[in-house]
């Protein structure tokens, strides 16, 4: 892995941030204040990002490269869209780590560190704190949804699959 130092707060950086889709909803403020808690990852092919059961406080936005999922050395999925978001779980409910993380390829990341947020608790309101780490968690939760709709899309499949062979 090669890793940045944590980024700068500058406009060049936020109007990056911004072409991240999942980040198009922030003020420039907030952006100011995700970018003091983050840093740029670089993987190769093959490498782990996310080891199941760890403990790890890293968010993770996909920005360019592709990703596979693993959960007990099975593949349950790949992300591959600039923007999506992985690594969230942890950060919501603060159990171990549910799955595992490779890089398929040459893969780009903004890392996010998680434990660094108290850095934010000097700057600004506590009105504006608040509203950044609910915006956060919107995300969160709405990425969250999308992926339970399309597990629940799959459980679906799987069940009719199962009812069709036993006939």
């Amino acid at each position: 892995m090669i890793e940045s130092k944590y980024l700068k707060e500058n406009i060049e950086n936020i109007q990056k941030l911004m072409t991240i889709p999942a980040l198009r909803n922030f003020e420039t403020r907030s952006l100011g204040k995700l970018l003091r808690l983050s840093k740029i990852r670089q993987y190769e092919g093959g490498e782990l990002i996310i080891k199941e059961g760890d403990l790890d406080p890293w968010l993770y936005f996909l920005l360019s490269g592709s990703i596979r999922i693993t959960k007990e050395g099975l593949d349950i999925g790949t992300i591959d869209r600039m923007g999506e978001i992985f690594g969230e779980m942890r950060i919501v409910d603060s159990l171990s780590r549910s799955a595992s993380v490779f890089a398929t390829g040459t893969t780009v990341c903004l890392a996010v560190d998680t434990s660094a947020k108290d850095r934010l608790s000097h700057e600004g309101t506590k009105d504006e704190r608040l509203d950044f780490l609910l915006l956060l968690y919107r995300i969160f939760a709405e990425y969250m949804s999308i992926r339970l709709r399309l597990t629940n899309e799959e459980l679906i499949k799987a069940k009719k699959r199962i009812d069709q062979l036993k006939s």
